[in-house]
């Protein structure tokens, strides 16, 4: 563990000049439960922003410090992203003032994180991708969830008045350790260079006050174009990076579908504050995504939408929580 904060955090540190080379892309992403359940509720909003660029000339130091990490290998393919995010977390009826006893706690979370993509070849296809993220961030008011979600719902989507943001968690810094693995062509098919079929299983684990969980799913991707990955999503969805090739045709497309499941040590967001009193939720301990969506490449630029289904994360719970997340992303 310490090896591997020491890694992330030289990363954090080191000038920025460092890591432009190859290609660089920028993905904006937006996850809300009106663009899937209509619900505005649990999970109710994300947003991320990530600068995701490839083939980082790595330092010497760095390079040393990896080595230590088990499975983890840098060389040539070796990428660095930066992400900024906000989250929020309501119970089901968000016109109700008071914090119902047997519903989650009201919470937002604002955050930066920094990380590492490698990619592990076998005779020159991709054997493995892995990726370790570093994430800092802090919950409580301090994340001005209801500033935000107020202004929203009063000059955007005209939705009811957030009522209950007085009993949200109490403020606490956060910090996060994930890895995940996945292997995108365990299984790979091609169709006269037309249409190209693979499945993509995944292993994850994600350390830390905010989130605790190990996982694995797997995702099954058909399209045009053979190097394209799934876009960027808000853990702890498994996000892909949203990398694609040089776009050879005017049109490119792709449809994907998948399942994950976690089992969960701890989700501050369901069990209150660490360091202090607050509201929390039985959880449950075994949670599972399904997801679906497409992506449309022009040129540079490729949208994607994706529509997640979660189940119930606590007991008590009425119901999944449905949303969809869209994401632009642009290559440079």
């Amino acid at each position: 563990m310490k090896n591997i904060l020491s890694v992330l955090i030289c990363f954090i540190i080191l000038p920025l000049n460092l890591a432009i080379a190859g290609d660089d892309y920028i993905s904006l992403s937006h996850e809300n439960d009106n663009m899937g359940g209509n619900s505005d509720r649990y999970y109710t909003s994300g947003a991320r922003a990530t600068w995701f660029n490839e083939s980082i000339k790595v330092p010497p130091v760095i390079d040393q410090m990896a080595d230590e990490i088990p499975s983890f290998d840098l060389n040539e393919s070796t990428s660095v992203f930066y992400t900024l995010g906000h989250n929020l977390y309501t119970p089901a009826d968000i016109k109700v003032e008071e914090q119902p006893e047997n519903d989650r706690p009201w919470a937002a979370f604002i955050y930066g994180s920094v990380g590492l993509s490698t990619t592990t070849q076998n005779n020159s296809v991709p054997d493995h991708i892995d990726e370790l993220e570093f994430t800092l961030g802090v919950v409580g008011p301090e994340a001005m969830g209801k500033p935000v979600q107020r202004f929203v719902h009063k000059y955007i989507s005209g939705s009811p008045d957030p009522r209950g943001w007085k009993n949200q968690l109490d403020f606490e810094p956060g910090a996060i350790v994930s890895w995940q693995r996945r292997m995108p062509y365990a299984w790979y098919r091609s169709y006269n260079d037309a249409v190209h079929a693979r499945i993509e299983p995944n292993f994850s684990v994600s350390l830390g006050n905010i989130y605790t969980y190990a996982g694995t799913g797997a995702s099954v991707i058909l399209g045009s174009q053979k190097h394209q990955d799934t876009p960027p999503r808000v853990r702890p969805a498994l996000p892909g990076t949203g990398v694609f090739a040089d776009n050879t045709n005017l049109f490119d497309w792709q449809v994907f579908a998948g399942i994950d499941g976690r089992l969960v040590g701890r989700n501050i967001f369901l069990d209150g504050n660490t360091f202090s009193n607050s509201h929390s939720v039985d959880k449950k301990y075994l949670v599972g995504d399904a997801n679906a969506g497409i992506s449309l490449l022009f040129g540079n630029t490729r949208l994607s939408y994706t529509l997640n289904v979660r189940t119930k994360e606590f007991h008590g719970q009425s119901e999944e929580s449905i949303f969809g997340s869209l994401t632009l992303t642009q290559k440079f």
